[in-house]
């Protein structure tokens, strides 16, 4: 009679072996074959999405967040696929260390713009290989739908109104005004701007009362002191946030102008690292997280400031201006944390912008009203028409060259 105990061994090490051949095989299939970034005019800009192939087919999209330097990333991403084709997609972290770390001139927003497409895309292979929605490989989501805050383009007081009333009518309890504040040949003279915007803001906060949650985008345009002689002009509670008033290379500019205001600083969409949050996080020296997950280094990097944030008691209120494949990563991210306000949208009644093409991309998140509803699909949930998008030229475009009234240049 044949030993049970030995024909049970030899069916446990046959079992091991089949399990690691299987694990050979699921290795080999999640190399990564192919990175390629395609930049396509979609609405009123280009945008620059990712494909990333593993060898056994499987396709991933992430997208950059340097709009307008769209070529630089592209040839940024073309160098990194040199050394990450055969290497294995589900190493994210791994991936996004190697991106950072060599090279002796770390980071930068060209490198992390270009990692952070690749990192989203990687996520987005990885949700598909495993058949469970991003969010789920952030931890799960803590929130079935993700609010979002709706801008207003108008230049005139009516115009605000108007849009702010449509807005509130249909859900919207966070709205933003941007100003932009320079004419139609590019000058843009901050003392004469000041005292218009400011009564805008508040002919809006009385017109619709404390009931919604007011915002204004700088645009980083002012210096400290013309960014405190404005908040000044704010009655009290006019503003629930101001964003990027002044440019953030130099933290201590804004620890000047934190002093100068109660107003809550909404800052972040121009950090490219962890390290440039953290320093902003532990001075106090912002009140609302404004990362872009695809100029920061995509979900790995931008986890980490949201857990960084979470410590400081800061709500993440991400930048969210791109295309579909931004949106929908942006939302996967936001459905994650347990720190979060509202996330941008430029989809709102308010604005036609184009930015997202349901031709060229068929599937995306659906919004309800103001949120955001949280795909349960594998992946982002999202599809590309790519051979659609790649028929969209992506002829050349350039942010404004703003100019002071003297002729010197200025902040876009």
């Amino acid at each position: 009679m044949p030993d049970q105990s030995h024909i049970a061994m030899t069916a446990a090490a046959g079992s091991v072996g089949d399990k690691a051949k299987r694990g050979v095989s699921v290795a080999r299939q999640s190399r990564i074959a192919e990175i390629t970034p395609i930049i396509a005019r979609v609405g009123s800009r280009n945008q620059l999405v990712v494909k990333v192939t593993s060898e056994d087919g499987l396709v991933g999209w992430g997208e950059s967040g340097l709009s307008g330097r769209e070529g630089s990333v592209a040839a940024t991403i073309k160098h990194f696929a040199s050394f990450l084709i055969g290497q294995d997609s589900r190493n994210i972290g791994r991936i996004w260390q190697e991106t950072y770390r060599s090279q002796y001139f770390e980071g930068g927003r060209v490198l992390t713009a270009a990692m952070s497409a690749i990192d989203i895309a990687l996520y987005d292979l990885l949700g598909k290989r495993l058949g469970v929605p991003v969010y789920q490989l952030l931890g799960g989501k803590q929130r079935d739908v993700v609010p979002s805050f709706a801008t207003s383009m108008a230049k005139t007081t009516e115009g605000l109104l108007k849009d702010i009333k449509l807005l509130v009518d249909e859900g919207w309890q966070c709205v933003r005004t941007y100003p932009g504040s320079f004419d139609d040949k590019d000058v843009f003279d901050p003392w004469s701007t000041l005292s218009k915007t400011a009564e805008e803001l508040i002919a809006i906060r009385e017109t619709f009362g404390k009931a919604i949650c007011l915002g204004v985008d700088l645009h980083h345009r002012y210096t400290v002191a013309e960014a405190a002689s404005f908040c000044a002009m704010m009655p009290q509670g006019t503003l629930d946030f101001i964003e990027e008033p002044i440019r953030s290379e130099t933290p201590e500019a804004y620890a000047s102008l934190r002093r100068m205001t109660d107003i809550p600083f909404a800052v972040g969409e121009e950090f490219s690292s962890k390290w440039e949050a953290a320093r902003f996080l532990d001075a106090g020296m912002t009140q609302y997280m404004r990362l872009d997950i695809s100029n920061i280094g995509g979900f790995t990097e931008a986890m980490k400031v949201a857990a960084m944030s979470e410590r400081h008691y800061i709500d993440l209120m991400p930048h969210n201006p791109l295309g579909p494949v931004c949106t929908a990563a942006s939302v996967h991210m936001s459905a994650a944390v347990a720190n979060f306000s509202w996330l941008e949208t430029r989809q709102s009644p308010a604005e036609a912008l184009g930015y997202h093409n349901d031709t060229l991309f068929p599937k995306q998140v659906k919004m309800v009203g103001p949120n955001y509803v949280v795909s349960d699909e594998p992946g982002l949930g999202i599809e590309v028409d790519e051979d659609e998008l790649r028929k969209q030229d992506p002829s050349h475009i350039e942010a404004p060259h703003l100019r002071r009234p003297d002729g010197s240049v200025t902040n876009w």
